[in-house]
């Protein structure tokens, strides 16, 4: 290996930290075989607040990060002196989170002599729904659906981005939780919705779909979240269990049918032949069948991110360390983190 340069036939051995939020997680790639993928959920311990409180995500990421550390290592039978470079996640994220990752991957790289990578959350999520069965990345317009972001992104390839649109105010997983609370139901609101949507009739209420025919790939959320509220004054109570099914069958219902659409017009838009579908809300089945179907009909082939790196996780991460690696990057270990890091 010379200056972070991958001779041929070699495969590098990255170490990825991902605590961007209110996961800690830990990863080590080597080449394309995950060795070991460590995520601690601290979902119960925000669940009281309906919300993610940064000063409890970060004093937990400090206790988690180092026996994480430790498991994945044991896991993956390797020591940290055979690691060839150590990434973590720079942005987006919460500060205090993504000091406390950013700042043990580059004390690992210091102390070991080894490349440090920074890595952009969104470029982690874009990038996994090529992380297994495919052998390079190919060219692409991505939906990247979270909590935080709801992102239509050319892809051209590796660090060649294109954004074609994103959210102008509520991204659609803030709008399953925002949604979620007004109707009584858990944190975090996404599966709950999900869950509650599948004994609903999803036409019994007419929600707005924003900025369908807005011409452009820009997205929507807050006044959808807030004809649900107009509804539910207007109803007093929600009364019984199926019509609270109704309403999230309906409500769910919307938020898929525009990014659904938004999706196929921006590949259409771009001469696209690919669709790809990532982040936290990809989990959902609703949204994963009807992109799919929607592909299938426009003539798109479809590829959505494995299941386990849907939500936050180190090894989407480690995976675009690894392809930035390979391409011989590598970070100054004076590089801040960056809360508000846009994709580019």
């Amino acid at each position: 290996m010379r200056g972070g340069v991958l001779d041929c036939g070699t495969m590098a051995t990255v170490l990825a930290l991902e605590p961007s939020c209110d996961e800690t997680a830990v990863a080590i790639m080597r080449g394309r075989d995950l060795l070991a993928s460590e995520v601690s959920s601290q979902t119960q311990l925000h669940q009281p607040y309906g919300g993610v409180v940064p000063e409890v995500a970060s004093r937990n990421h400090l206790v988690f990060a180092p026996r994480l550390l430790e498991t994945a290592t044991r896991t993956a039978k390797i020591s940290l002196g055979e690691i060839d470079c150590f990434a973590a996640t720079s942005g987006p994220g919460l500060a205090t989170s993504l000091m406390i990752g950013a700042s043990i991957a580059k004390g690992l790289a210091i102390a070991s002599g080894k490349p440090y990578l920074a890595i952009n959350h969104l470029e982690g999520h874009l990038l996994s729904p090529f992380f297994e069965g495919h052998a390079e990345v190919e060219p692409n317009v991505s939906l990247v659906a979270s909590g935080g972001h709801t992102l239509l992104v050319e892809v051209h390839s590796v660090g060649k981005y294109c954004v074609l649109g994103r959210t102008l105010d509520d991204a659609a997983g803030e709008a399953f939780d925002k949604v979620a609370k007004m109707l009584g139901l858990g944190y975090p609101g996404g599966p709950e919705i999900e869950r509650c949507a599948r004994k609903g009739n999803a036409t019994r209420f007419s929600f707005p779909r924003s900025m369908l025919d807005s011409r452009d790939h820009n997205f929507s959320f807050s006044g959808l979240k807030t004809s649900v509220r107009y509804t539910l004054e207007k109803l007093h109570s929600l009364g019984d269990e199926q019509l609270l099914a109704d309403l999230c069958a309906s409500f769910q219902a919307a938020v898929v049918d525009v990014l659904v659409q938004k999706t196929i017009a921006a590949a259409k838009a771009s001469g696209a032949s690919l669709v790809t579908l990532s982040g936290g809300v990809s989990c959902n089945n609703y949204l994963r069948r009807e992109i799919e179907s929607a592909a299938r009909r426009s003539g798109l082939r479809f590829i959505a991110a494995p299941r386990a790196l849907t939500t936050d996780n180190a090894a989407m991460i480690a995976f675009a360390a690894q392809l930035r690696f390979r391409d011989g990057e590598k970070s100054d270990v004076r590089e801040e983190i960056d809360p508000n890091l846009v994709l580019a």
